[in-house]
């Protein structure tokens, strides 16, 4: 929701940092959404319940779903790609298209946006979801993100048109400028790809 987070959880997650716990009472996505509109400093709330999972699923029946896919891309040096839009560093990623599969939608996006031709495309790495407003309502974009490969380290061409300034390589030890200057939901999925790097598995 803006610059701030709804997590549904069965447990309290052990790295969040001064979360507002709300009941389920209170639970009304357009009405926290609007209080994060006007709210400039991020919050992060917290309902803890049985069945999280489920009870996501009935949020989202009365809220209008856009469907939408993108790529963790990685180099044959190891680096990710991460583009510059709209005065932040992202990842590329679009709505489907008619009658389109959240995977090829990926793949599609990505080439689109960033001048390549993706080689490999691999699982889904994670779903992420987020609010925004369209047309005067309240409206939540599901993002299925998929990992691929591209050989060597080609030249980026970001799509302008898309109001993508920049298309960059970026290794995991520069994460840093990324996570300084991107959106929440983004440094979450930058801080995975770390976490696999640094993970002794």
């Amino acid at each position: 929701m803006n610059q701030n987070l709804l997590i549904l959880a069965d447990f309290v997650p052990q790295h969040l940092v001064n979360p507002q716990t709300i009941g389920l009472q209170e639970i009304d996505i357009e009405k926290l959404f609007k209080a994060s509109s006007s709210n400039p400093t991020p919050v992060t709330y917290l309902l803890t319940l049985a069945d999280p999972g489920t009870y996501f699923k009935e949020l989202l029946e009365d809220i209008k779903v856009i469907k939408a896919a993108g790529g963790i891309v990685k180099n044959g040096h190891g680096e990710y790609l991460f583009i510059h839009r709209l005065g932040k560093w992202d990842l590329p990623k679009g709505k489907l298209e008619d009658d389109e599969k959240t995977r090829s939608a990926a793949k599609r996006e990505v080439e689109e946006e960033c001048g390549v031709k993706v080689n490999y495309l691999g699982a889904k790495f994670c779903t992420t979801y987020h609010t925004y407003t369209m047309r005067g309502r309240m409206v939540i974009k599901q993002t299925n993100w998929y990992e691929m490969g591209i050989n060597k380290s080609p030249d980026l061409i970001p799509q302008l048109e898309e109001d993508i300034d920049e298309a960059a390589w970026v290794e995991v030890k520069e994460f840093d400028t990324i996570l300084e200057d991107t959106y929440p939901l983004i440094a979450d999925i930058a801080k995975k790809i770390l976490h696999q790097h640094t993970d002794p598995q």
